[in-house]
């Protein structure tokens, strides 16, 4: 990379985008590897970034509506990725739970290439490196669903 800021920060920019294309068009053929649908992929992310999250919580992060989130749900407990639980705190709820087995045995194997890929990625680059890229991906992460945008 050489240039001005002005010209890094673009290029920053679009190899982002890339990524991010990159990233959404791989869970899409991991997730028709499985049979599961394209937006399935992201609420297992959900669930294993935040833990289990009743289906209004799954709504308010995706954006989708309570029907779109069911049928989800239903798919991913119908192949065993998730199951639905009472909410501990109110027994009228139900939180959506991942099954950290299936999720072993199913997704992770369709994985590994990418994760070795990245992990050779961040061998090559210095402690102080690391730390950088921590940061700014944490700040760039707005940490708000699509719903709260």
């Amino acid at each position: 990379m050489t240039g001005s800021r002005e010209e890094l920060a673009a290029e920053i920019q679009q190899r982002m985008l890339r990524l991010i294309a990159d990233v959404v068009l791989f869970n899409h053929a991991v997730s028709a590897k499985v049979g599961l649908g394209a937006s399935d992929s992201q609420f297992m992310t959900l669930l294993q970034t935040y833990g289990p999250l009743t289906p209004r919580q799954l709504a308010e992060h995706t954006g989708l509506t309570s029907g779109t989130v069911t049928g989800v749900i239903d798919r991913l407990e119908s192949h065993g990725f998730v199951t639905r639980r009472p909410d501990p705190g109110d027994r009228r709820k139900v939180v959506v739970t991942p099954v950290p087995e299936a999720i072993q045995e199913k997704l992770v194997p369709l994985y590994a290439a990418q994760a070795e890929h990245l992990q050779a990625v961040l061998a090559a680059r210095t402690e102080a490196d690391l730390r950088t890229i921590s940061e700014f991906l944490a700040d760039s992460v707005s940490g708000q669903g699509v719903a709260e945008s």
